[in-house]
């Protein structure tokens, strides 16, 4: 009896382990626990509702891609895996809409595949993830999607920042020259400018190293000291201590033309909205202050959107910015401007092109609905859905789409996009005629802005097509900033560019 005892344990202990290495390293717990995380996240928040049993059923499709001959049927309240038309799997619908079940068939189902497909074993655990969702997330939208773990950090990281000091080097001769130095860095804190020469950091000269080794003697864990030494454009030699943080990329480059600011912003991260306000305080402090603005949202495809939110804040009074709306409670959100602007009296123009998307697109929505800018270039990508982020049990990250954003006059920008109130994309002849009338105080785009700012939710493909149609997509264009700086320097043209501005609500 003991011997057979003993034959058992060891019996069970075989087939537990069978149950982790048979499929070659498929990793049944880390399915288990991304899909379970998923599905109970994104059934919930999702703006159209579908239920569990469906978007598993989806995800499950995604062993297709990577195995033709693989197919997921359903029929009889039961789902099959077949091969080549020969059946691997058979397992019965589980009832009701809970994940866990779902989620233990989804697994089996795939585990199955795995023995007798060489694709899926190729792509292994991960790729198989991937491809669930891929699969499913292609009967959703095309803004969620699923981040393996990897390219999950690089993302959070661009998001959070990295830790540093914010300066960009560059070799000059034999030295090293200090190009770029981020706003609120600890290397700007410290008083490092560029044009200052880079000579040891920690005491380890950097004169004829190579610009890889000199970053790496920069970069370094958050909170942990560094010494800096720097000849200044004085001449004078001087030591910085200084420790290192969190610093965020820049997204915001000022750059003065005649008596226009013109600020360059590429994304929105965590500081973009005060580098902002910043540049533009320094410009009104200058000796000469700006006579306009321009904020250049082109090829901008977003980023954080309370960061384009808080912008909007700075150059408006007190009223609405926009409103998110969605199925989860906690997607809706009315988000508004409190009183105080930021350069009330000087004109401000914003450049949008094809590529200017999400984030950019509300910022632009927001100030031109308002009557604050004037919008210039063409028709925008028309990214008006919010993603949450939902990080995995694996180290990746989900973005789900659970709301739309509405623009202060109630139109949507999923779709349709920002509508430029100066159209630049139907050429030069085009827009001088335009500018031209703008003069006279004649709005030529205003039908076309009008039929844009009356549309609500939903709007079909075609109608979206036509509000689009007055001022096609196009790439940025020199006659963009061109047509700024017509503005600015014509108030009557830019008056009759603007919209009425909106009551303060």
């Amino acid at each position: 009896m003991r011997r057979v005892g003993l034959l058992l344990l060891v019996f069970l202990i075989g087939q537990a382990q069978a149950e982790t290495t048979a499929y070659g390293g498929l990793d049944l717990n880390r399915l288990t626990s991304v899909y379970t995380e998923a599905l109970g996240f994104i059934a919930p928040r999702i703006l159209d509702p579908v239920p569990v049993s469906r978007l598993t059923i989806w995800g499950l499709r995604g062993m297709t891609s990577l195995d033709p001959a693989l197919q997921v049927e359903t029929a009889d309240s039961r789902v099959r895996l077949t091969r080549r038309g020969q059946t691997i799997a058979d397992r019965s619908t589980p009832n009701g809409e809970a994940a866990g079940p779902w989620v233990k068939m989804a697994v089996e189902l795939t585990a199955a595949g795995y023995q007798v497909s060489a694709p899926l074993r190729r792509a292994g655990t991960q790729g198989l993830i991937q491809c669930f969702f891929d699969e499913m997330f292609s009967h959703i939208d095309i803004y969620s999607r699923y981040v393996p773990p990897a390219e999950a950090g690089a993302d959070r990281a661009n998001r959070a920042g990295r830790a540093g000091l914010g300066l960009t080097v560059a070799p000059r001769g034999a030295l090293t020259e200090i190009r770029s130095v981020i706003r609120d860095s600890p290397g700007a804190i410290a008083g490092i400018k560029p044009g200052d020469i880079l000579l040891a950091v920690d005491g380890q000269r950097t004169t004829d190293q190579d610009l890889r080794t000199i970053n790496a003697l920069l970069a370094g864990d958050d909170g942990s000291d560094v010494t800096l030494t720097v000849r200044g454009r004085d001449g004078r030699t001087r030591k910085y201590p200084m420790v290192r943080a969190m610093v965020p990329p820049e997204t915001v480059f000022a750059r003065r033309m005649d008596d226009v600011l013109v600020l360059r912003i590429t994304g929105f991260s965590e500081t973009t909205a005060s580098h902002i306000a910043l540049s533009v305080q320094d410009a009104m402090a200058e000796p000469n202050p700006v006579s306009g603005i321009v904020l250049d949202l082109r090829d901008n495809r977003g980023g954080l959107l309370r960061q384009a939110v808080t912008a909007a804040d700075e150059f408006l009074p007190g009223g609405l910015i926009a409103v998110t709306q969605g199925r989860d409670p906690d997607a809706d959100h009315i988000w508004r401007s409190v009183p105080g602007e930021l350069a009330e009296d000087v004109p401000l123009v914003i450049l949008v092109d094809g590529h200017t998307a999400s984030a950019a697109e509300i910022l632009a929505a927001a100030l031109s609905d308002r009557g604050r800018a004037v919008v210039v270039g063409s028709a925008t990508v028309g990214k008006g859905l919010v993603q949450t982020i939902d990080p995995m049990p694996d180290g990746g990250e989900l973005f789900v789409t659970w709301s739309r954003v509405i623009a202060p006059l109630g139109w949507p920008i999923q779709g349709i996009g920002v509508l430029p109130q100066v159209c630049t994309s139907l050429g030069d002849e085009a827009l001088n005629r335009e500018l031209a009338a703008l003069s006279t105080g004649f709005q030529p785009m205003a039908e076309a802005i009008r039929r844009n700012r009356a549309a609500r939710v939903p709007v079909s493909a075609s109608e979206e097509l036509e509000i689009r149609a007055p001022c096609p997509a196009a790439a940025a264009r020199a006659a963009d900033l061109y047509a700024a700086r017509a503005l600015v320097a014509n108030p009557a043209a830019y008056a009759a560019a603007l919209l009425p501005p909106m009551p303060d609500q």
